[in-house]
């Protein structure tokens, strides 16, 4: 046991030994510097060796590399009186060092414009000065003196200078008072007002609806974010390849003076392919299929065939999406289907139809407003005097719905941190075997919390609430009523089995709803991490759900990052498991749960 022990303290010696003698090593060492934010600064700045200069000519190269990594972020910082001093130590192995003395910081002084050809008039002049931010006294940093210089430019353009340029800029550092006089010399041209869009493309789009995105009209003055902005409508389409949007060149101008934009664009394949499948335990496996094609109306659109045929669900639908229908940031879908459904709880085949309209109010907030047609035939059962029996029921189902959603995350399948909210009503009028009006209110939100280095770990909550007003459990039809369980809510269970049953197992649905889980994400190498979650819920008969509705799962999972999102396997049991609950589940898609 002694010599085990023995072994194990040499080995461990032995390795930390040779972790410093691996360990990177600065270039040179410094010298004189007693300010530790510059220090530490001329520190960063120096590349490291993997190992020690071999001969005192391989040490002295490193100085004076070294010296002119120094010099740089001593101008950088302010200090142009300095001294700096490559030398090698005596000893052996020999050692690069850098003797610096830095002197006094020099300070800004009289920071101005000069404006080369005719100047702007003077509201553009005095933004101009306002956009310098360069204050007298203050350290002579050459970044800040080179970022003034484009804050100058940046704000002459966006009043309207479209060709405004920077001539070369005079700096004058003066050694006798120490200071900095940076003087910026600016081209502004002419005012530059805009026409209409000029659509170059060998693809399907008609120029005439492209012209219909501008953000202005002609005679407006050029701003270099409608621009941008009509080339961010663009791209949100998803149905080009490339898109190019830019002013034209003086040449182009009318008789008016006004330049037109050129928009250029590259169709992307007319039609794809996508293929998708996923697989649970509970859920079985399934598959999908879109045939997508793009542009057919000329206009961006898109055209979607899917096909979906798994143990719960079969469905073949179309839908047709049209961006920025009759006012930009506004998406028309038009959508029908043929369905069935074969769950623990109903079985259900029809048709529907809707329309739904998508206004982006924000770069991330959406608000959504739609109205679907269904007619269906739904089997179920029911409690009927102590005893279940088995209802028919042929339905037409008219529902609107009303949904606003904001989405503050990083990313759509493997969202790191922000946060992210969706709110939906949908007013429901059932008629046929049975007539009932409702509304059906829902509201999820999570959010994602990293830390540690590199943001390795993450935190991530969702929580869930809904509720049926207007309908009692045997007044809404089962299959729009609330269910849990299975892998998009509480993990553990069979599809469904959470929430009350009928004497024979069946899952009876509910009119209110709670959910919530908790996930912390470890990433372990670039590509795998791993997951432990919990996840919670709740399905009740009445407003809220009672206590001993709630069930619990807890489990593990992990996730392969495919580059455009991570593919994740979980497994999870139910924590105290009623007749008729697995053991454990298992969930296999593509992105993260939530």
């Amino acid at each position: 046991m002694v010599l085990g022990r023995t072994s194990l303290a040499l080995a461990t010696v032995t390795w930390l030994a040779a972790s410093v003698a691996w360990a990177d090593e600065p270039m040179a060492q410094i010298q004189g510097v007693d300010d530790r934010a510059l220090r530490e600064a001329i520190q960063r700045a120096l590349s490291d060796s993997k190992q020690p200069p071999r001969s005192r000519s391989e040490a002295r190269r490193r100085a004076r590399q070294a010296g002119e990594d120094a010099i740089a972020v001593l101008r950088a910082e302010g200090y142009y009186a300095y001294t700096v001093e490559p030398d090698v130590t005596e000893g052996d192995p020999p050692r690069a060092i850098v003797k610096i003395t830095p002197g006094p910081a020099f300070l800004l002084a009289d920071p101005r414009i000069d404006w080369s050809g005719a100047p702007p008039d003077e509201g553009v002049r005095q933004r101009a000065a306002a956009a310098m931010r360069l204050t007298e006294g203050e350290p002579g940093r050459s970044a800040d003196v080179v970022g003034a210089e484009g804050r100058i430019v940046a704000q002459v353009a966006k009043l309207g200078y479209a060709d405004v340029a920077a001539e070369p800029r005079e700096v004058v550092v003066d050694h006798a008072d120490h200071t900095v006089r940076p003087t910026f010399k600016i081209a502004a041209g002419d005012l530059v007002r805009l026409n209409g869009v000029e659509v170059v493309t060998k693809g399907r789009t008609n120029p005439a609806w492209v012209g219909r995105l501008a953000p202005w009209v002609a005679g407006d003055v050029y701003d270099p974010e409608d621009v941008a902005e009509l080339e961010r409508r663009l791209r949100d389409t998803a149905v080009y390849d490339s898109i190019s949007v830019s002013l034209a060149g003086a040449d182009k101008a009318t008789a008016e003076g006004y330049r037109p934009v050129v928009v250029t664009l590259s169709d992307r394949q007319a039609r794809t392919i996508e293929l998708g499948a996923g697989y649970s335990t509970s859920e079985g496996a399934g598959v999908d299929a879109r045939w997508i094609r793009y542009n057919r109306h000329k206009r961006a659109d898109t055209t979607t065939y899917a096909l979906r045929f798994a143990k719960l669900e079969q469905r073949l639908g179309a839908e047709l999406s049209l961006p920025h229908w009759r006012r930009p940031q506004q998406t028309l879908k038009l959508n029908s289907s043929v369905f069935r459904n074969d769950t623990d709880a109903y079985n259900e085949t029809g048709a529907t139809v809707g329309v739904d309209l998508t206004r982006r109010r924000q770069t991330t907030a959406y608000r959504t407003f739609g109205v679907s047609f269904d007619l269906s035939q739904t089997k179920e059962q029911v409690n009927r005097n102590g005893s279940i029996a088995g209802r028919k029921l042929n339905l037409a189902t008219l529902a609107g719905l009303m949904a606003y959603a904001w989405d503050f995350s990083d990313d759509i399948l493997d969202p790191k941190r922000g946060w992210r909210l969706e709110a939906r009503a949908e007013p429901t009028y059932v008629a046929g075997d049975t007539t009932v009006p409702y509304l059906k209110l829902a509201t999820q939100g999570s959010a994602y919390l990293p830390f540690g280095k590199q943001d390795s770990t993450v935190l991530a909550a969702r929580a869930k609430l809904g509720a049926i007003l207007g309908g009692g459990i045997l007044d809404v039809p089962a299959s729009r009523r609330f269910f849990s369980g299975g892998g998009g809510s509480v993990r553990g269970y069979a599809y469904q089995a959470i929430g009350p049953r009928l004497s024979d197992n069946t899952p009876q649905g509910g009119v209110s709803l709670i959910e919530t889980s908790f996930e912390v994400r470890q990433k372990i190498t670039d590509r795998w991490s791993g997951v432990a979650f919990i996840d919670a819920g709740a399905i009740g008969t009445d407003k809220t759900p009672r206590r001993e509705d709630f069930r619990a799962g807890a489990g593990f999972g992990v996730r392969y990052d495919l580059g455009f999102g991570p593919i994740r396997a979980d497994i999870a049991t139910p924590l105290g498991r009623r007749k008729g609950d697995p053991k454990f589940q298992v969930y296999l898609s593509i992105g993260q749960s939530f």
